[in-house]
């Protein structure tokens, strides 16, 4: 009994081996999560880009405030500079200062022409930086230990040449 035959395994049918659907209960469970979850994205993807394009237009917005504010207020420090106000005076009410004589200049037509003069703004000028003393104090101290050399003697007389005159 021990040495007997070895178990033989079933066989298949005839027709071949048993095939799997290829959709099982799992794997349609799977795939309706996965839309279901897709659609949630998708709509919450959505959402956060307008959040996002409705954030930059109002970014947009209030940097286009802040210019026009910034705008008024140069005009306003414009106007509290007294040189400024007797332009605008001048210019847009035809002032003159007490014993100017005002004359207006015509065009071919007899109308006035343009003044193209204009005071330029205190902001739009370059200011240049402070220097510090202690530079300098510096450049002194190196020009102390190397001092220029001699120059010609400036000119008695100016007649166009570069020759000192010698007379005194």
């Amino acid at each position: 009994a021990r040495g007997g035959p070895a178990p033989v395994a079933p066989r298949a049918p005839a027709d071949g081996p048993q095939r799997r659907p290829r959709l099982t209960g799992r794997a349609a469970i799977l795939v309706l999560v996965l839309a279901v979850l897709a659609v949630s994205y998708a709509s919450s993807m959505r959402a956060y880009l307008d959040q996002r394009s409705e954030m930059n237009a109002l970014k947009a917005t209030i940097a286009e405030r802040s210019a026009d504010i910034d705008d008024l207020e140069r005009e306003k420090r414009r106007w509290s500079d007294r040189a400024y106000v007797r332009q605008q005076a001048r210019e847009r009410l035809k002032f003159v200062m007490p014993g100017e004589r005002s004359y207006v200049v015509l065009d071919e037509n007899g109308e006035p022409l343009d003044s193209e003069s204009e005071l330029s703004d205190p902001d739009d000028l370059a200011k240049d930086a402070p220097e510090a003393w202690w530079g300098r104090a510096w450049e002194s101290v190196e020009l102390a230990g190397n001092p220029p050399k001699q120059a010609k003697p400036p000119a008695a007389q100016i007649d166009g040449s570069d020759e000192p005159t010698g007379e005194q």
